[in-house]
């Protein structure tokens, strides 16, 4: 019954009634992510220049804003095996070539449509009560159940219930539905749902622009981080909006910052808690030991709005390409706060050259936030970044040059101690080489 795979990529819509396109899995999937009119046009015109597509897409519009016929992730692996060319020479070299045996699993098409219900039925649902639009989402999910044969194990009876059918069946949602379905969240202030639709992914990237901006609407700052924490795909205008929502922030904000502060501060205490365990292995002691200083640089003297920066900051989906123009738009004001931020981190780590990332106390000991500190790497590749960005700015207005002497004193003092260490690394590593070559 459980033909749905909801860990396959996807989602894909169906082509025109014989035609599948000669290419691999992950590209047929690209390809007819587009909608209809698009996937038509593509598919008729055998060979077509990029200029050519662009063209097209420039004169119709209106075309992208169409919901696909298929807006739901399907199962490939029971439809792209059964494809057939029409082909019996298959050396042709034209790039798109006739298949026949297109068809999707009756458990796709059901799900499919529901989908297309329940986008129309939020499409007209303006002026919809909280309890009223939470019992028109259990329903779908349980519709959904249903088609799918997903056992959720839960009673429908528990406060959570929406929530966790989320979790368990929120993958089933096509992104239309999913978009609208935050969009009503929001609207309506059910920040629990909100919460699960980002950490389980089913946030689309065409949703993180406007959700981005409603939160910041809403002062939801811990939302804020979460989308840091599991967006994958956040652009340059969200990154500077959120940079900047931290760097400034208003009095409404702070309440939901404090949030953010409690959850560092829960987990640096258990981070105490578990290096003075006894009953712990040495092993997962050490990393305890570790983790705890890790907590305490990146916690003691910090605001609540600078650990919201934290994440940012560590953030591994974010890469220079994308920090770089947020950093040359910030404005003096912002820019000090900014600077006096990573100059604190500096500090930090001369201060306390002991505390080194602990990729360990996560999966070990629970420790999530440990994978949001910024290592000093991250820290000095922000500070270059500034540099380069606003280097006119910094060396015309004489404000900033305390500051940057601080900086410069601090980054000196970590690079003659890192000659030290590198020289220090050699001979151990040549004195291992010595010990081989005697044991042997």
């Amino acid at each position: 019954m459980n033909e749905l795979k909801p860990n396959k990529p996807g989602p894909i819509t169906s082509p025109p009634q014989n035609l599948q396109l000669s290419l691999p899995r992950f590209l047929c999937a690209l390809i007819f992510s587009f909608p209809s009119p698009i996937i038509s046009f593509l598919l008729t015109n055998s060979v077509m220049t990029l200029l050519e597509v662009i063209k097209h897409a420039a004169a119709n519009p209106k075309s992208l804003d169409l919901q696909s016929d298929y807006p739901v992730v399907l199962n490939p692996d029971n439809i792209i095996p059964n494809l057939k060319s029409e082909l019996k020479d298959s050396s042709e070299s034209s790039l798109v070539k006739p298949h026949t045996g297109w068809e999707i699993s009756p458990t796709d098409a059901e799900v499919n449509d529901l989908a297309k219900k329940f986008h129309a039925q939020l499409k007209c649902a303006d002026s919809l009560e909280k309890g009223e639009f939470i019992g028109m989402l259990t329903t779908y999910l349980e519709n959904i159940r249903d088609k799918a044969g997903v056992a959720i194990g839960f009673n429908s009876s528990r406060s959570d219930y929406s929530r966790i059918l989320i979790e368990k069946l929120g993958v089933f949602m096509g992104e239309d539905v999913a978009g609208l379905v935050l969009d009503g969240c929001i609207s309506l202030e059910i920040w629990e749902l909100v919460e699960t639709l980002i950490v389980n992914g089913i946030v689309g990237h065409s949703c993180y622009s406007n959700l981005v901006t409603r939160l910041m609407e809403k002062k939801k700052s811990d939302l804020l981080c979460l989308c840091i924490k599991h967006a994958f795909d956040l652009g340059s205008s969200e990154i500077l909006s959120i940079l900047r929502y931290f760097l400034s922030p208003s009095k409404d904000a702070y309440d939901t910052m404090i949030t953010v502060k409690k959850e560092w501060e829960t987990q640096a205490l258990l981070a105490i808690e578990k290096a003075s365990d006894g009953s712990l292995k040495k092993k997962d002691s050490l990393v305890a030991k570790e983790a705890s200083v890790f907590f305490m640089i990146a916690y003691d003297g910090f605001s609540a709005s600078e650990l919201c920066l934290h994440y940012l900051i560590a953030s591994s989906n974010i890469n220079d390409v994308m920090l770089s123009p947020s950093f040359s738009k910030l404005n003096g004001k912002e820019l000090m706060k900014l600077i006096r931020y990573l100059a604190k981190w500096l500090k930090k780590y001369e201060r306390f050259p002991q505390a080194v990332p602990c990729p360990k106390a996560s999966a070990v000991l629970g420790l999530k936030a440990c994978d949001w500190v910024p290592k000093l790497e991250d820290v000095v590749k922000c500070v270059g970044l500034v540099l380069d960005e606003n280097f006119s700015s910094l060396v015309l207005h004489p404000e900033f040059h305390e500051e940057l002497r601080l900086i410069e004193g601090v980054v000196s003092s970590l690079t003659a101690e890192a000659k030290h260490c590198c020289l220090m690394t050699d001979v151990v590593d040549k004195l291992k080489i010595e010990v081989k070559g005697r044991n042997k």
